[in-house]
């Protein structure tokens, strides 16, 4: 996914009003990281309004489920939203991840605790500090989420040090 890709999807999910926080590769890199990403991982408010509006913002990207077989029906909507809980979607954009429930942190309400509003593309948006980062990469244990820690831990330490200063 590039750049203008992410770009246009936050534009869209910002445009309908979505109540979301970035999560995963993309808030790292907005948090310093190095890190390559090639989708954008978002962790949404469940209520019912803002599963319209994500549904809303989703539709003229044609989501389908990545790596289900093509011939499965999927329609992106307030319903399936309200009865899954984490979807991996490909879209006419790229890859998204749609997750109500974040690992080691809980759902949306929780996550926002661990998020703070940064700036990109010219949009105020929420992502994950690099607090949350970590912890969430230890929840989910998983080697590449292991693998970004040391590095996401040496930023978090250095910023602690520039507050001292």
């Amino acid at each position: 996914m590039t750049p203008s890709e992410i770009e246009q999807l936050l534009r869209s999910l910002d445009g309908e009003g979505v109540a979301f926080v970035i999560i995963g590769g993309a808030a790292a890199v907005l948090q310093g990281s190095a890190y390559i990403t090639n989708d954008l991982d978002i962790c949404y408010s469940r209520e019912r309004d803002n599963l319209k509006k994500l549904a809303a913002a989703l539709a003229p990207l044609h989501p389908l489920l990545r790596g289900a077989p093509r011939d499965v029906p999927f329609l992106l909507d307030a319903q399936p939203l309200r009865s899954g809980l984490n979807f991996t979607l490909q879209t006419d954009l790229g890859d998204l991840d749609l997750l109500g429930e974040v690992s080691g942190l809980g759902q949306y309400s929780a996550v926002v605790s661990f998020s703070e509003e940064v700036e990109i593309f010219g949009m105020r948006c929420r992502a994950l500090t690099l607090e949350g980062l970590i912890k969430a990469k230890q929840a989910a244990g998983r080697p590449k989420d292991l693998r970004i820690l040391p590095e996401l831990e040496a930023l978090l330490e250095i910023r602690k040090a520039q507050k001292k200063d």
